[in-house]
């Protein structure tokens, strides 16, 4: 195993600006060479790149799907699921509906019950065809994904459909994804929400809840706080030449703080978190903070709410998966076993051979890397 101890950040002036003379101020542990802590779920060729998985941990907390698309940003299709926390995995593309395979650019999964009480399964995508037509198609389970239907498209344009969705006070869900101008994938992105009140058929008209001057926020997580009483939604910040953001909101959404810097460990793309039992919170994403060790590979925060709402730097990053093809790896699936196991899923070019991206899981727990820590 691997230590690294780094250097104090540097000061800076103002939050927003650029900071490109910052350095690290958390302690870096690596565990991305030890290969037994390593699951491969679908694993690419010279000719077949997998990218950018989402996962969905069910009530059990053994099962979990994982959807994924075919080349990066491409076609959906792919589908798999593990009742044993992740140690093995089994296809279920052949009972998706054949429409599923024109959805494009990055299926996210969700599970969402109705007011009536009724859990359902949902797949959404960004677009139809080479990433045109209705925006957001979407599948369907009512039986925990023992069958699916294809659903009609919500028509939100979007670069991304939903990368994270948080349940609400009454029982509606918030969904939040990011677009740029005309529904492209240009500057200047903003960050939108959408709610649904019946479990995933209808949605309120998206609004826009973040835009910053001089920046691209995208790809937001959020979740709720400790006490419940507040939402915190991350950001990847695209023009890359800070920090990432943050923001949060008192009123379940109806309003936001303006965003801000996040601390520079939080620095990268594409986060999504799980908070382990002693309460603290384990985000992943691709790294992209400034004066990094780990630039580009698949990373993980560990710190406290309380280190995210006042900027404190946390306490260290785990570098879980070393990315062999640069900046292109992340868009991760976290969850969190019964016996504290954090299973980390991601896309990633997993060696220096003629292999394409595969979708890759590592296994790890807080007490392991706390101890590496020390």
């Amino acid at each position: 195993m691997i230590m690294k101890f780094l250097i104090p950040i540097i000061p800076t002036l103002a939050v927003g600006l650029c900071i490109a003379e910052e350095k690290p101020n958390i302690p870096t542990v690596d565990i991305s060479g030890e290969t037994d802590r390593h699951v491969m779920i679908a694993e690419g060729t010279p000719d077949l790149y997998q990218g950018h998985p989402y996962t969905l941990q069910m009530p059990d907390k053994e099962t979990i799907y994982t959807v994924w698309c075919i080349n990066h940003g491409g076609a959906a299709g792919p589908m798999a699921k593990t009742t044993d926390g992740g140690l093995t995995w089994s296809r279920l593309d052949d009972k998706l509906p054949e429409g599923f395979s024109t959805h494009q650019n990055c299926p996210s999964i969700y599970r969402m019950v109705d007011p009536d009480g009724k859990a359902r399964l949902w797949v959404f995508s960004a677009a139809l065809g080479t990433r045109g037509g209705p925006g957001m198609p979407s599948i369907m389970s009512e039986d925990d994904g023992e069958t699916w239907k294809e659903m009609p498209p919500l028509g939100f344009p979007c670069v991304m459909t939903f990368s994270s969705m948080v349940k609400l006070k009454d029982g509606s869900y918030l969904g939040v994804y990011h677009v740029g101008p005309d529904g492209k994938d240009k500057p200047p992105l903003r960050v939108l929400q959408s709610i649904t009140k019946d479990g995933g058929f209808t949605w309120s008209e998206p609004k826009v809840v973040a835009e910053v001057e001089g920046k691209n926020p995208c790809e937001p997580f959020v979740f709720r706080s400790p006490d419940g009483e507040e939402l915190c939604c991350l950001m990847r910040e695209n023009t890359h030449k800070g920090r990432s953001l943050v923001m949060f909101s008192q009123d379940e959404g109806e309003t936001w703080s303006t965003p801000t810097d996040t601390p520079w460990g939080l620095t990268g793309d594409r986060h999504i978190g799980v908070q382990a039992e002693d309460g603290r919170w384990v985000i992943a994403f691709r790294d992209q903070a400034k004066g990094t060790t780990t630039p580009g590979h698949f990373v993980a925060w560990v710190g406290t709410y309380d280190d995210i709402k006042n900027g404190k730097p946390g306490q260290y990053r785990v570098k879980l998966l070393h990315s062999y093809a640069g900046r292109d790896c992340g868009y991760p699936g976290m969850d969190l076993l019964p016996d504290g196991t954090i299973v980390a899923t991601t896309y990633i070019k997993y060696d220096d051979g003629p292999n394409k991206h595969s979708v890759v899981s590592t296994r790890f727990k807080l007490s392991e890397t706390d101890e590496m820590v020390k």
